[in-house]
């Protein structure tokens, strides 16, 4: 006789809330580009690295570090606007993005960002 699987409807729940997240920490690259649309909605656009450090086979120290390119919309926007600096370590939560557009040459590029919705500054307090 099979006994049910009681964890299968729950299982499930929690891999389509992880279908599509990403959780980073890092350092910024650049300060974040601000846009206002007319609406009065705020865009913030910067780069964000990651590093990964491990030993090779031979036992050498390897360094390899990854860039993100990162979107923040409305409030998030507003508080990278005000706090977010070349440099600043912060933790971040979101989304993948996949979208692409035609350059000035005719040529489609394609981009991934990051859209995140849940940011945390990390590191030591800045002084103000």
């Amino acid at each position: 006789m099979q006994t049910p699987n009681r964890n299968k409807g729950t299982k499930l729940k929690v891999m389509y809330a992880l279908k599509n997240k990403v959780q980073l920490i890092g350092n910024l690259g650049n300060a974040p580009e601000v846009k206002t649309f007319e609406s009065g909605k705020k865009k913030a656009s910067f780069r964000m690295a990651t590093t990964e450090i491990y030993r090779n086979a031979k036992g050498e120290k390897v360094k390899e570090t990854q860039w993100h390119n990162l979107i923040m919309w409305g409030k998030l926007a507003e508080l990278a606007e005000k706090y977010l600096t070349v440099g600043k370590e912060v933790a971040i939560e979101g989304k993948l993005i996949n979208r692409s557009y035609d350059d000035k040459d005719g040529n489609k590029k394609f981009v991934t960002e990051i859209q995140v919705n849940e940011l945390l500054l990390l590191g030591a307090k800045s002084e103000a």
